[in-house]
């Protein structure tokens, strides 16, 4: 089913995946996840700043689900062979499969969410998520009853285990005494093994469970739901209304104001390539309380991150894996 997707995608000038791409002066804009729109965090952010940039920049846009290595090169090239302008590839495993495609094509922009460095046009958007997953570990230390607090990972790549530190860091700044417990299921779509690697975290105890694993961790979610006091914590989107009396916070990224910013540059003509750096400091990267928790939450513990979040746009607080100035 993946090869009919990207072979579709090379037979149907990338209008298979999305909307349709038509020729002409209007700059045409690719976007290649490595999963499902559907996961109501990573994916989904992408997707719906990719229908942002039709809406608010009127460009032609397509999309295209890519899974393998093989399928995401494959991707990138048949975009760039059709003239498209940018195209995102939605991944730190991007990276080295646009650079080979670039060197075919140096005219298409492609910005790799989470990349690791600028070759020609190729672009990293490079998102300190770290910054908020501590804010969400001062959370989880102060409110932790064990002692314990949970990590689940998609796959072990950098930008994911650089958030892992952010939220073990602010944990431990809270609660010295908090052992982290973590768990890498290799993959970003089994919720099944989602659900169940999180009810083992509970069973040891832990009580404060973060992710990092899109689609999977909608497992998460369901085996937090099922379980009397235990809280689950937001990545990569306010995920709050996937469990609205468990979710204590999250850490937000917005894809569509980032993507938007450098297509507009792009539109411009004032692209210029470089690393695109966001932190707490843009608001591209958030950390986002649950209405409907907060009530439950002691104002003093609050005020304690929310002064943590002040320091670390100021940068009086430097979270672990951040550049020294």
């Amino acid at each position: 089913m993946r090869r009919a997707i990207v072979t579709c995608l090379l037979l149907l000038g990338a209008a298979c995946g999305g909307e349709s791409a038509t020729p002409g002066d209007t700059l045409r804009v690719g976007l290649v996840t490595p999963g499902s729109v559907a996961d109501a965090a990573w994916n989904a952010g992408a997707f719906a700043g990719l229908e942002q940039l039709r809406d608010s920049l009127l460009v032609d846009i397509s999309h295209v689900e890519a899974r393998t290595p093989a399928e995401q090169e494959e991707a990138l090239r048949s975009y760039a062979a059709q003239g498209y302008a940018i195209v995102f590839g939605h991944g730190f495993e991007f990276q080295q499969p646009a650079e080979r495609v670039a060197a075919e094509f140096p005219n298409t922009v492609f910005a790799i969410t989470s990349g690791q460095r600028v070759a020609g046009q190729v672009v990293p958007i490079v998102f300190r998520i770290h910054e908020a997953t501590y804010l969400l570990g001062r959370m989880a230390g102060a409110l932790t009853r064990t002692n314990t607090i949970g990590f689940l990972g998609g796959m072990e790549l950098p930008p994911i285990v650089l958030g892992l530190r952010g939220w073990e860091e602010g944990a431990r700044a809270e609660n010295p005494a908090v052992d982290s417990r973590v768990t890498w299921l290799n993959s970003f779509d089994d919720a099944a093994a989602g659900k169940e690697a999180t009810l083992a975290m509970l069973r040891l105890g832990v009580d404060q469970v973060h992710h990092n694993a899109d689609a999977a961790a909608l497992g998460a979610f369901s085996a937090v739901r099922e379980t009397p006091g235990v809280l689950i914590y937001g990545a990569n989107a306010n995920q709050a209304s996937l469990a609205p009396d468990r979710v204590a916070a999250s850490a937000v990224i917005d894809l569509p104001r980032a993507m938007l910013l450098l297509t507009r540059e792009v539109l411009a003509g004032e692209f210029v390539p470089k690393v695109e750096s966001f932190g707490l400091e843009s608001d591209v990267v958030r950390f986002e309380l649950n209405d409907r928790m907060r009530d439950t939450l002691s104002t003093a513990l609050v005020q304690r991150v929310m002064l943590a979040r002040d320091s670390i746009i100021k940068g009086l607080l430097v979270v672990a894996g951040t550049p020294a100035p």
